[in-house]
């Protein structure tokens, strides 16, 4: 049954991605933002989106928690509908600049003495630009990234990831982390999301309440002396967006390795909370982050 699923669901999605690229950009991602509102809710449950909201974002208005819903769909189905457009995003070919880049002197400066960095963010707004611009702007990178379940539609995706976002693609897992440390063994930065749950790790605080997290850029930043380089992504209008790299720092050691790695992992999961809260309908709510 799990196969006619998944082969159902990749003609589906194939079928749309042919009108998306039919219709244009701009249109594209327009109709995407109004499939999401409808669409979305239908495969996740609101139960667990609005609990969320409430752990991160405490008491607010029946009002502000449909404007953040709304908003988040909205964004999900904008990024669902931009997949057939990322090699006019890669290759600036959508006749407007599409991305303002703010602090970009930290890249410059991360080029200029090829220097090994951990980039990291969340799902916010187009996730999938923050790879792309880092290796747009000539940095040595590699991303992690978590494969598709539907593995009809899985080989697509991973060639649009490598031949439009970042040539150098290394699926989460064990494996992967043989392929992280090799790149970064010949200089190769780490681009990866910091913000969905995982099987194994630690319990973080995160919004005040412990949640399984990442510990890679921890353990990469504590074994290999990388800085860390927070990124933030926000769609401001449509299919235009505003990416901020924020100042790459270096980690405090304590000699207490286990130590430092919840405390550098506890303030990556900090970061990452003010980025949401600066703008709550960027980030992906109906993730089971909790769990």
């Amino acid at each position: 049954m799990k196969i006619i699923k998944y082969f159902f669901e990749f003609i589906i999605i194939i079928t749309f991605f042919c009108i998306f690229k039919i219709i244009g950009l701009k249109n594209a991602s327009n109709l995407g933002g109004l499939m999401g509102q409808f669409i979305g809710p239908i495969f996740r449950s609101k139960k667990i989106t609005i609990q969320n909201i409430k752990t991160g974002l405490g008491r607010i208005s029946l009002e502000k928690e449909n404007q953040i819903i709304n908003g988040m769909w909205t964004n999900i189905g904008r990024t669902f509908s931009e997949y057939v457009f990322l090699k006019d995003f890669k290759f600036n070919k959508t006749n407007f600049d599409h991305i303002k880049i703010n602090g970009i002197q930290h890249l410059n400066e991360i080029k200029k003495n090829n220097e090994v960095a951990i980039f990291y963010s969340a799902h916010f707004a187009n996730f999938e630009l923050m790879s792309m611009e880092i290796d747009k702007f000539g940095i040595k990178c590699a991303a992690i990234y978590r494969p598709l379940n539907n593995f009809f539609l899985n080989p697509l995706m991973e060639y649009l990831r490598m031949k439009f976002i970042c040539p150098h693609q290394i699926p989460k897992g064990r494996i992967g982390m043989r392929q992280v440390i090799n790149k970064i063994k010949n200089n190769y930065s780490i681009a990866l999301m910091v913000d969905q749950r995982v099987g194994e790790g630690p319990r973080i605080p995160f919004f005040n309440k412990a949640a399984h997290t990442t510990t890679i850029p921890a353990q990469l930043a504590l074994k290999y002396d990388c800085k860390l380089v927070p990124i933030y992504l926000e769609r401001k209008e449509g299919v235009k967006f505003e990416m901020t790299i924020h100042e790459p720092y270096k980690i405090e050691r304590t000699g207490d390795n286990e130590k430092d790695t919840k405390n550098i992992t506890l303030k990556i999961n900090n970061i990452i909370e003010k980025m949401i809260i600066k703008n709550p309908t960027q980030w992906i709510w109906s993730h089971n982050r909790w769990k």
